[in-house]
């Protein structure tokens, strides 16, 4: 058995295109774009290609998109007060504080969500956010694992009555992935490194979530003969005699480690290619519908404020 690879950027295009004429309409209805302001902290490079990938689709699907850089210098209170600044923006529906923060001021993230208004949190991190997922009733829902959904549904995977297991049980992406499949009617274990026996558990899922941030954790041994296996996982690596270990040393990518310097690879082993029955890469898989996402949670939130507003749907 070869899985069937499920590719993003098809999905996400699809998914942009129906935002653009939705877009459209509301700048017809408010006079105005829905706006996206993006804080950046520091000059991590792979956050900077982020940021400016984000930018760009975002103008791309007709949203007005600020970018905030503030120096890696800058401290707390100055990045709280230009989220609280955007808070109080008319022009601004949503935003995003780019992750990570400077070590500096990394014990901070928290801080941030919680001064990121809910309406405007559109990473929907905010425990107002949280709180309404839990509940089924999110406006806004966390980026990553909405674009699993998305990637599912488009993809003919079934959810209603399936088993899904999902590896990790972070607040960014793990908890809201299993309270999403969870809300589409599939049954949910949430796995992490406490888990007893974690292989055999995740061999009894018809779907697996990898969000665990370890380089080619999920083997053949955890997967089910024709399951679906979604890998989450973004990991830089610069070790050659590890990427040869988890690839193989025969493997084209090799070539980018040695080009670059680093190669990204995901939570799932290669080998899970033979066993699975739908699986997506790293990268090129779920990346793109991050984004897509965000922009869509732009729009939700524009046409949301828009309500409350004028008290009219749009």
């Amino acid at each position: 058995m070869t899985a069937r690879v499920l590719e993003g950027a098809p999905i996400a295009i699809q998914i942009r295109q129906e935002l653009h004429d939705r877009v459209a309409d509301f700048t017809r209805h408010a006079g105005r774009p829905p706006g996206l302001g993006i804080v950046l902290v520091g000059d991590d490079a792979a956050s900077e290609i982020y940021v400016q990938n984000k930018l760009k689709a975002a103008k791309e699907t007709g949203l007005r998109a600020d970018f905030h850089h503030l120096p890696s210098t800058v401290s707390l209170a100055e990045v709280l007060a230009t989220v609280e600044r955007l808070n109080l923006s008319d022009a601004h529906d949503g935003i995003l504080v780019q992750d990570p923060l400077p070590p500096a001021i990394a014990s901070g993230t928290r801080a941030i969500f919680d001064t990121n208004v809910p309406e405007k949190d559109i990473d929907a991190f905010h425990p107002v956010n949280v709180g309404r997922l839990s509940q089924g009733r999110a406006v806004l829902a966390a980026c990553t694992p909405s674009g699993v959904i998305e990637m599912l549904v488009r993809s003919g995977i079934r959810l209603e009555g399936s088993r899904a297991v999902v590896i990790g049980r972070s607040d960014i992406v793990g908890k809201p992935m299993a309270l999403l499949l969870l809300h589409r009617d599939a049954t949910v274990t949430i796995c992490h490194s406490k888990t007893r026996d974690l292989p055999s558990v995740s061999a009894e899922a018809d779907i697996i979530v990898a969000a665990v941030g370890r380089p080619g954790f999920v083997r053949r041994s955890f997967v089910k003969p024709g399951a679906t296996v979604v890998d989450v996982g973004i990991n830089r690596i610069t070790d050659l005699a590890m990427a040869r270990a988890l690839l193989g040393a025969d493997s084209p990518r090799l070539g980018v480690l040695e080009r670059r310097g680093s190669l990204v690879v995901g939570d799932v082993h290669p080998e899970v290619a033979e066993v699975a029955g739908a699986l997506t890469p790293v990268p090129g898989g779920v990346g793109p519908l991050t984004i897509a996402m965000l922009l869509k949670n732009t729009l939700l939130a524009a046409e949301a404020r828009l309500r409350a507003a004028s008290g009219t749907a749009v």
